[in-house]
């Protein structure tokens, strides 16, 4: 007698196997899970700034205040900034009141500036982000003092004729680490 399985047991044997095999298989499942994409969007940051002024020719009258109204002005929507303003003199008169040194023809930097320490001639101030328009004023008043003191022989002595001229930077303040850093950032600029 032969110990085995017969042909017909194995054949049997393989198709059980077969359906055990195609049920386990069909009952197998993966957890899978797929949440909704992300989309990020990027702007780009900006600063925009605007200097104005209405009039630009003046005469130097003994007496006469002149109407001077520079205006530096941040656009909306411009990004935190250290806005500056350089004010800068050629042969401008350098008469001064008897036992002072007050400038016969002066004008002061309106308030809300502040010096810039180191430079001569350099304010700035801190502008928080807006989407309004923010304007500054730079002179107290509006305006260049002339002294009534201030004489014809003074004025005979101003061979060239004196200018005042005003420059406007606007640096981001993210990342910059105060105002002297961010002066720093506008070399190459002046």
């Amino acid at each position: 007698m032969k110990h085995g399985i017969s042909g017909r047991a194995l054949v049997a044997l393989l198709a059980v196997v077969l359906v055990i095999g195609c049920a386990a298989g069909g009952t197998v499942a993966y957890l899978v899970s797929k949440p909704a994409a992300i989309t990020n969007t990027f702007t780009v940051g900006d600063i925009n700034a605007e200097l104005t002024e209405t009039t630009t020719t003046y005469h130097i009258v003994p007496g006469v205040d002149i109407k001077k109204d520079p205006v530096a002005t941040i656009k909306g929507g411009s990004e935190d900034c250290y806005l500056f303003v350089k004010v800068d003199e050629a042969n401008w008169p350098a008469f001064t009141e008897a036992g002072t040194t007050t400038r016969k023809v002066n004008y002061t930097v309106a308030g809300g500036w502040t010096p810039l320490a180191g430079e001569n001639g350099v304010y700035y101030r801190e502008v928080t982000r807006s989407e309004a328009n923010q304007a500054f004023k730079i002179l107290d008043g509006d305006k260049v003092t002339v002294s009534s003191s201030l004489t014809k022989e003074e004025l005979n002595k101003v061979t060239t004729q004196p200018t005042l001229t005003f420059t406007v930077y606007a640096v981001q303040k993210a990342q910059v680490a105060d105002a002297a850093a961010a002066w720093g950032l506008t070399k190459g600029q002046n």
